[in-house]
Formats: structure tokens, sequence, C-alpha cells
């Protein structure tokens, strides 16, 4: 019968990392040995603010106030491969790599998400224009997470 062997230590650590960086997920491997540590999100609560009711006369319309809109799905997104912290600049003394409104080619980086320690350059799908940057330099990210809109 085989012995597991679990280093304490690292677990808290890497549960330490979690709480600090707002991920949800975090593994770490080494030889013959892995450690990966989970944490269910904690539930947001929607801030309730009380809305003016108006009143509509009969006959007209009235715009429909949209829900939050889900950018994963927008068609220009481009989604976090992986789960990191983003970098807008190649150091904190360069200019960022992208801005909103400026024209991008496909291939062109877009920004560098550190994870483990490796900076992973995020490159233009398609050329376009840079319409939002949906993460500030430092932002912790998740897999899926909408980085850019490019249209």
């Amino acid at each position: 019968m085989s012995r597991l062997l679990v280093d304490a230590d690292a677990i808290r650590a890497l549960a330490g990392i979690l709480t600090e960086t707002g991920l949800t997920e975090i593994e770490i491997a080494e030889k013959d040995s892995r450690i990966r540590v989970v944490r269910a999100a904690a539930p947001v609560a929607a801030p309730v603010q009380a809305v003016p009711v108006q009143t509509i006369a009969s006959g007209s319309s009235a715009p429909i106030a949209a829900g939050p809109v889900d950018m994963s799905r927008h068609p220009g997104a481009v989604n976090s491969p992986m789960v990191g912290i983003a970098y807008l600049t190649p150091d904190p003394s360069s200019p960022p790599f992208i801005s909103d409104g400026q024209t991008v080619t496909a291939g062109q980086t877009l920004m560098l998400i550190e994870a483990m320690k490796t900076f992973n350059q995020i490159k233009a799908p398609k050329s376009g224009i840079v319409k939002q940057i949906l993460v500030e330099s430092g932002d912790p990210v998740e897999f899926g997470q909408p980085l850019v809109i490019i249209e």
C-alpha cells in the first residue's frame, strides 16, 4: 500500500495565493507530484438600488433597460486562455501594448498574462480596432474571461 504524502505548508501557501489574488483555482506540478487547490467562488450579492417609477403615457414607447452584457460572447472578444495576472505593458516603464481605438493586426501582442512565473503573450486573433480593454494591468484573470474587444 502506497502512502500519500501531503505538504500541508504548500497547500496553505497556495490557499493564501487564492485569497490574495481572488482566483478560484491554482495548481502546481513538480516531478511526480501535483497539488491542485480549488475553492468555490464566493457568492456576490448584487447591490440593491431604489429605482424611481416612471409613468408612461399610453401609446408612447419607452426604452427597456438591458441587463448585464456577457462580453465573452461578443464576436470580437479576446478571451483569456489561462488563469493568471494580466499585464498591459512589457514592463512598468514602457507604454501599453494597445490602447482603445488603436488598429491592431492579427498576431500582434495585446498583453501578457503571467502564470506560474511565466509571461505568456496574448496575441490578436484578427486585425481590427480595439473597441474596449476590459482588464487593468495587474488584474487577476480567469480562463475564458474576456480581455479585449476587437472589431
